[in-house]
């Protein structure tokens, strides 16, 4: 058999444990999911080639790369964490036998062991490549590397190398010349002071400086006031893949930039980066600098002034064609009664998997839009916008397609049979007395999460039950509630005025911040459901909702899922307040709104709560100058040049002109 669909080498392969499936990473920056000699599933996401892969459970799998980062993948496509902590290429991971934790390795000679989503320890290694790395059945780690040796790490005392060896290994790392004078681009050894300058006081907490070892490689250390000397916070190593010198490019946190500006903000402490590709928007990455760094928004101008002056742009080939466009996908709109353009998922909505999002519903081209006078668009006050048009606002044509929003948006895509594997796996690993039988497990969910089925209510009071499974292994039991939710027999009856509020609380508790992650991903996408069941349930508990969900988003900055589900829930409820005069719950809204603008930097974030926005003000005074008085417009501008989708663009224009 012939496995065919990858467009350059292949340099890693994986077996999932479900019969039949297996994994490919390639040089592409392209993993995929093979069943029975066909791709099932391609996960994009990586920038460069992919080097590892490493299986977790039937559910998830983990992917490393040339990119120095490290993707956690459920198979049904989503990408549900990125792992940045190696300076360099990442050549190999594996998990170790817990099943959760893992270890990785690469180009700047280190292996990194990760518990819990973040980096607990780096063991360095007298290497500059660590090619391979693979966990015993013990839990020792053993590490292939490019000076023809194998060497095996372990945290059981008794299989420990003596003093005299440990002692032999560490002078073996610290005598190693890790960083060339041409390794570490613009920094020259020689020109640094040597150890003598960590004799000179630091003037303020957190100083950080580079110093010259006597073997010629570079250490940076950090003045703490508190202990009032210098503490070594690491090497400086080079890297030997991406600098400026070979591709051109800089890397920052793992993703390579074509500059990394060095900007001062405050005299006495260290200058703050600033990553810029040139293709990006420069008023979108100075915002979203402001955003990380909690400084003024005072400053937004001055910074990108200064990106555009300091950074050679290029002109982009805009698109010339004159189809009609959906503004959620970018691609033209179903006709009901057509034959599809296609029949990839390109056209189904990029996030549920259903069929294309429609923001407002619009009406026919031509019509005019209900409440309104003439061509006047009742949200600026002028005549209606032509999203794509090239003109200003006042031009007079197609109505605006992008609010108010009037149905609320769902999360009902789902692998059901990655779901029933890993509800199986944590039934046996939870209390005895919690366990139900395999068969009754796989009937009763299969059966929860068919929208059409007519779930009785004891099958449902049996999803309640297996609500309370233990945190960590509770998120698959929330899928099926997601799934549920999208079933009208099991919606009514789960968010029913009775029980519906103890079920919102119980959420609540799963998701709030400090649950894995996965659950507070679950828990959002589920409330998003509940919206058709019983709306005025989620108005009643909207503070406690909004302030859970703020608090996730603003936690998980990292996190575009996370980012896309809070900001689903947020146009749901702006669509829930559009028609009413609750003005407390609309400045409610409004103000998570405003929030999750501040951390959201990917695009269909950013489109929905653009929605969410116009829905809101839509045909409202009250709140058109609550916005006003909160500068929203500065927000919103940002946007505006954005091309790419150019449904976030357009739709921010829209919005900036009204609140101008």
């Amino acid at each position: 058999m012939t496995l065919e669909d990858h467009e350059m080498a292949i340099w890693a392969v994986k077996i999932m444990p479900e019969h039949g499936l297996m994994l490919t990473g390639s040089a592409d920056k392209m993993v995929k999911l093979w069943r029975a000699g066909k791709c099932e599933k391609t996960f994009k996401g990586h920038t460069d080639c992919v080097r590892g892969l490493a299986v977790l459970s039937s559910a998830d799998f983990l992917s490393c790369s040339n990119d120095a980062a490290v993707r956690r993948w459920l198979v049904t496509g989503e990408c549900m964490q990125v792992y940045y902590g190696h300076s360099n290429f990442i050549y190999s991971i594996a998990v170790l036998p817990n099943g959760e934790d893992f270890v990785t390795s690469g180009e700047d000679r280190a292996i990194k062991v990760w518990s819990k989503e973040e980096c607990v320890q780096t063991i360095l290694l007298p290497v500059q490549s660590v090619w391979s790395v693979a966990c015993l059945g013990n839990g020792d780690i053993v590490a292939g590397c490019s000076d023809s040796v194998t060497r095996v790490f372990t945290a059981d005392p008794s299989r420990m190398l003596d003093e005299a060896g440990q002692n032999a290994f560490k002078e073996e790392v610290a005598s190693y010349i890790s960083a060339k004078p041409s390794d570490l681009g613009e920094i020259k050894p020689e020109d640094l002071a040597g150890e003598e300058g960590l004799l000179v006081p630091g003037k303020t907490d957190g100083q950080t400086t580079m110093i010259r070892k006597p073997n010629g490689s570079v250490e940076a250390h950090q003045w703490s006031a508190a202990d009032n000397k210098w503490m070594k916070i690491g090497d400086v190593v080079g890297s030997a893949g991406a600098t400026p010198q070979t591709s051109g490019k800089q890397l920052h946190q793992g993703k390579e930039y074509d500059y990394v500006f060095s900007i001062d903000v405050e005299e006495g402490k260290p200058p703050l980066k600033l990553p810029y590709n040139i293709t990006e928007d420069p008023w979108f990455v100075a915002q979203k600098f402001l955003n990380d760094n909690e400084l003024s928004q005072a400053f937004l101008e001055q910074v990108a002034n200064f990106i555009t002056e300091n950074a050679e742009g290029v002109t982009l080939q805009a698109t010339g064609s004159n189809d009609i466009a959906d503004p959620f996908t970018g691609s033209g709109r179903y006709i009901p009664g057509t034959a599809p353009y296609s029949t990839s998922t390109d056209q189904l909505d990029p996030f549920t998997g259903t069929g294309r999002y429609i923001p407002g519903s619009a009406p026919p081209q031509g019509a005019l839009i209900p409440g309104s006078q003439g061509t006047t668009d009742p949200l600026t006050g002028k005549s209606r916008y032509i999203p794509g048009s090239g003109g200003d606002a006042g031009s007079i044509g197609t109505e605006n397609q992008f609010f108010p929003k009037t149905t609320y948006l769902k999360f009902e895509q789902a692998n059901q049979l990655a779901i029933l594997g890993k509800l199986k796996e944590f039934n046996a690993k939870v209390d005895i007395g919690q366990q139900i039988s395999e068969d009754t497990l796989e009937k009763e969910s299969s059966l929860l999460m068919d929208s059409k089925a007519k779930p009785t209510a004891m099958q449902l009071d049996l999803l309640w039950s297996l609500l309370h499974w233990p945190r960590d292994l509770v998120f698959p039991v929330l899928d099926v509630l997601r799934l549920s939710l999208c079933n009208p027999v099991a919606a009514q009856y789960l968010s029913n005025d009775k029980d519906g509020a103890q079920l919102i609380t119980h959420l609540l508790s799963l998701g709030s911040c400090g649950n894995p992650m996965a659950n507070q991903l679950l828990v959002c996408r589920s409330l998003c459901n509940m919206f058709d069941a019983n709306v005025d349930l989620l108005l009643t508990l909207r503070g406690e909702v909004m302030t859970c969900v703020v608090r996730c988003a603003e936690k998980l900055v990292n996190n575009r899922n996370m980012l896309i589900a809070v900001a689903t829930l947020l146009l749901n409820y702006s669509v829930a307040l559009n028609s009413s005069t609750d003005t407390e719950g609309k400045s409610q809204c409004l103000s998570a709104i405003v929030t999750v603008f501040g951390v959201a930097a990917d695009h269909e974030a950013i489109f929905r709560l653009l929605v969410a926005l116009g829905t809101l003000l839509w045909a409202d005074a009250n709140c058109m100058a609550l916005a006003k008085s909160l500068d929203l417009r500065q927000l919103v501008l940002v946007h505006t040049s954005v091309g790419d989708p150019a449904k976030v663009g357009e739709c921010a224009k829209l919005i900036a002109n009204a609140l101008h």
